[in-house]
């Protein structure tokens, strides 16, 4: 069995949403000096790899503390959209998706992260692509790239309606084309919250 990281490192020098703060996480205890090593962590929490609960853009939307811990594994399940800026119904065709499972969406924006066009030049999906997905009965969609769609974020609201988990800034997702058993872990911390960084980890099966 084979264990994959999908997941951005947490660190301070990551980019953040244009309007959001940065990151702070700052040692603030040394083996040396104290005898243990301990850190400071101050953030916004969408930033990095994480998981948008309901509660984000919808008014009486689930916080992140509400959602039942099965809903964040489940089988995988990953859509080839290269080289694209928009992402329609088509890239389903060939494709079987079930109730409950866990879509990621390859996009390969990630190659981008750290750099200027990062979060103002990034693929988007279609309300097609959207309402063809939630027909399906998917749990989480995931994407290499810092949203699914632009402001006023109509697509998030639509999947949050249909109590669909949003990951965002996902890695590596390369690693699972033609791969055709796996499962998705994305346990984030019991956060009573409308999102949290998140580790994503693959497991081949």
């Amino acid at each position: 069995m084979k264990y994959i990281d999908l997941s951005h490192t947490f660190e301070e020098t990551m980019p953040v949403f244009p309007g959001d703060g940065v990151a702070k996480l700052k040692q603030v205890a040394y083996m040396d000096e104290n005898g243990y090593n301990s850190f400071r962590l101050q953030t916004g929490m969408h930033v990095g790899t994480h998981i948008d609960a309901p509660f984000h853009m919808t008014e009486n939307g689930q916080k992140l503390s509400k959602i039942p811990v099965e809903h964040f594994f489940g089988k995988g399940k990953i859509i080839d959209a290269r080289n694209v800026n928009s992402i329609g119904a088509e890239f389903l065709q060939n494709i079987e998706i079930e109730q409950g499972d866990i879509l990621f969406v390859h996009t390969g924006h990630d190659r981008n992260y750290k750099t200027d066009t990062y979060y103002t030049k990034f693929p988007v999906i279609t309300k097609e692509f959207a309402e063809a997905v939630i027909k399906k009965g998917i749990k989480i969609i995931g994407f290499d790239s810092p949203s699914p769609d632009d402001a006023p974020y109509d697509l998030h609201k639509l999947f949050f309606q249909n109590n669909i988990l949003i990951i965002e800034n996902l890695t590596g997702l390369e690693q699972l084309i033609n791969i055709a058993d796996f499962e998705i872990i994305a346990m984030p911390a019991k956060f009573e919250s409308a999102g949290a960084p998140v580790r994503v980890v693959a497991r081949l099966n």
